[in-house]
């Protein structure tokens, strides 16, 4: 029998995964990817970790941006990756600024 989650606890499961995403598998992003799609849970921008195709996390990918559009080229599959920019892009680090004035 499987163990039922509430969608708080599937989510803290999605957001533990997406900090470790490099040491893990195709199979384990496939794996989130279902678990998130079964709770609702978007994942945004963190789905521009890992390729469309083969879903390898990116570790040393070919990146351009040309024209306002990103492509990424994988470098397991050689699968090209694009999308349009239109933001910045929020990977789910948080980036903390210091708030002194300045002069």
């Amino acid at each position: 029998m499987k163990k039922s989650l509430s969608k708080t606890e599937a989510k803290k499961l999605v957001d533990d995964f997406f900090k470790h995403l490099h040491d893990k598998k195709a199979s384990d992003v496939k794996k989130i990817n279902k678990l998130a799609m079964a709770y609702n849970i978007k994942l945004g921008d963190r789905k521009k970790l890992f390729c469309k195709k083969c879903l390898n996390s990116f570790v040393e990918p070919s990146i351009r941006i040309k024209n306002g559009f990103i492509n990424i080229t994988c470098d397991h599959c050689e699968h090209k990756n694009r999308w349009k920019l239109t933001k910045p892009l929020e990977l789910g680090s948080v980036v903390e600024e210091d708030e002194h004035e300045c002069c």
